[in-house]
């Protein structure tokens, strides 16, 4: 086995297991264990009621008010901007329902729009307010003003909810906006007598994909001194804390995002609990004077993963966009892909041209490659003489193929390092566009031609009749033909199943990922076909 085999074989097995773990494990989760004390302490508490827990004292894990799950009394107040419509109970301002007005559940003609707090989420008390330990939308009594709102662009609106709970009065502010998916929340908090309070800003959602699947879960993240985030759920179910530092709480797919963002130090919970996430961002050690008013603010973000409404968000949200080790290629990909679709208004068009672009990019790389790969080719006859002549002496017969290199000016790996070069682009390109919204729903070629059937409706989901991961493996195929054979026949066999394996894996890849790697492999066959063609080194001499 010549080492230019043995250096493609391991760039085409590093590839599959790359793309396999990803298909299998899509995200790395984080793994939450607690500590022993920490179980035996979890286990001596579940007893208790959620009102016994101490109102001043730090809470070291998620409160137990987080698990409630009950039905809220209210009227509904409906709030409606040009991006949105929020509806909130009149008791507190805790959240039922963020409608998009964008983004459909699906492609069915009848989808309901996009709403990221579930009927299910709804009774965890969404954008509910917990004071010392207590939930204020069942215990406080509350009284507003505030009615149905819609707010023209480029406005604001502010409605405002007081409550009393005990001998403290509770003042929530709560401002949306017309032109952005940040909801900003100011708490002002006055005691008849001095005390020492804690305040739990909360947020709840379940599935934010409709539907499940290996490339777009639901997920927990946070961001503490860089972005976690937790794929396995279950594994919140006891909780996560995480102290003063942390910049906000979400839960996310890749497309879309619930994150509660507080200002200024405080920490962060997570919990997971029938099939609803629930965060917490808690401010403790408040001192109240009495008679004297203490404000803590916060704010929330409910809505897309577009670049630039997060970029807007505070506390750094837009780290939520997360390309993977190479984010900076996938962020160049991204823009020009984007400038693409201003002229042609068609991603899976701009995903074309994009290719071609990436392609005529790497042309002289590429072009390289596979003329090493030629000269391999046509060297074959002779380095088959070679093996067969000293196949039992492995070092006269390394020595004999390392004197032809050097005879005829090859390099092994001549084939394989331009190829190697790529590989960060392709990695970028894939995260790229796997994570952007504006494939979702995007479409390509929108109906089979002459039909009603709908086909690459959406360049985000796979193609329902696998007609392009499969013409995607037979260009793979193709390629293969086109290069020289291993001299190992074990291993001319398993190069014989690469095209079989990819074409298994693509088959549930999003079609704009399909549809970028089939346009690459035909420029790529066209490209190699051309040297082939018009290749002019002279035929190599009989050993």
């Amino acid at each position: 086995m010549d080492n230019n085999k043995r250096v493609l074989l391991a760039i085409v097995l590093c590839l599959g297991i790359l793309i396999g773990w990803q298909y299998f494990f899509p995200q790395n989760a984080l793994i939450q264990k607690a500590p022993p004390q920490q179980q035996q302490q979890q286990g001596q508490q579940q007893g208790q009621q959620p009102d016994a827990i101490s109102a001043a004292k730090p809470s070291a894990k998620p409160d137990a008010t987080m698990a409630a799950a009950e039905p809220l009394a209210g009227a509904p107040i409906t709030i409606t901007t040009p991006l949105y419509k929020a509806t909130l109970l009149n008791s507190g301002g805790v959240l039922q329902h963020f409608t998009l007005s964008k983004y459909k559940l699906s492609l069915a003609p009848d989808s309901p729009n996009m709403d990221l707090v579930s009927s299910k989420a709804a009774i965890k008390a969404p954008m509910g307010l917990i004071v010392d330990g207590k939930a204020s939308w069942r215990d406080a009594q509350w009284t507003t003003t505030a009615k149905d709102t819609t707010i023209e662009p480029g406005k604001s609106a502010t409605l405002t909810f007081t409550g009393t709970q005990g001998g403290l009065t509770i003042k929530r502010e709560l401002t949306f906006h017309a032109d952005k998916y940040e909801i900003d929340e100011a708490v002002t908090l006055v005691a008849q007598a001095p005390q020492v309070s804690r305040v739990a800003f909360t947020l709840a959602a379940g599935s934010l994909t409709g539907g499940e699947d290996n490339y777009n879960p639901t997920r927990a993240a946070y961001f503490d001194k860089g972005l976690e985030e937790i794929t396995s759920l279950d594994k919140l179910k006891d909780g996560k804390v995480i102290d003063a530092g942390g910049k906000w709480a979400a839960v996310e797919s890749n497309y879309f995002i619930s994150a509660i963002i507080p200002a200024g130090a405080a920490a962060l919970k997570l919990q997971h609990a029938d099939d609803i996430t629930r965060l917490a961002a808690e401010k403790d050690n408040i001192s109240l004077a009495a008679g004297q008013p203490v404000k803590i603010e916060n704010s929330y973000y409910l809505g897309p993963k577009e670049r630039v409404t997060l970029a807007d968000a505070p506390g750094n949200l837009k780290a939520a966009l997360d390309y993977g080790w190479f984010h900076i290629l996938a962020e160049a990909c991204l823009w020009l892909l984007h400038f693409l679709y201003g002229y042609v208004h068609n991603y899976g068009v701009a995903i074309i041209l994009l290719t071609v672009f990436i392609k005529l990019l790497f042309w002289p790389l590429s072009h390289k490659s596979y003329q090493s790969m030629e000269k391999m080719r046509k060297l074959q006859p002779m380095m088959a003489a070679i093996r067969e002549k000293h196949g039992e002496d492995r070092t006269k017969m390394n020595e004999e193929l390392m004197q032809l290199y050097k005879t005829y000016k090859v390099n092994p790996a001549g084939g394989c390092l331009p190829i190697l070069v790529q590989i960060p682009v392709f990695f970028g390109l894939y995260q790229a566009l796997l994570n952007s919204i504006e494939l979702r729903h995007a479409a390509f070629i929108a109906t089979v031609p002459f039909t009603n059937l709908p086909w690459l409706a959406d360049l985000a989901s796979k193609d329902p009749y696998y007609v392009t991961p499969l013409i995607m493996g037979a260009t793979m195929f193709i390629q293969q033909k086109m290069s020289p054979p291993p001299g190992d026949p074990t291993q001319a066999k398993i190069m014989l199943f690469m095209p079989v394996i990819f074409t298994f894996m693509f088959l549930n890849f999003p079609s704009g990922l399909v549809i970028y790697w089939l346009v690459n492999n035909v420029l790529s066959i066209a490209q190699q076909g051309m040297l082939m063609k018009g290749s002019a080194a002279p035929a190599p001499k009989k050993a």
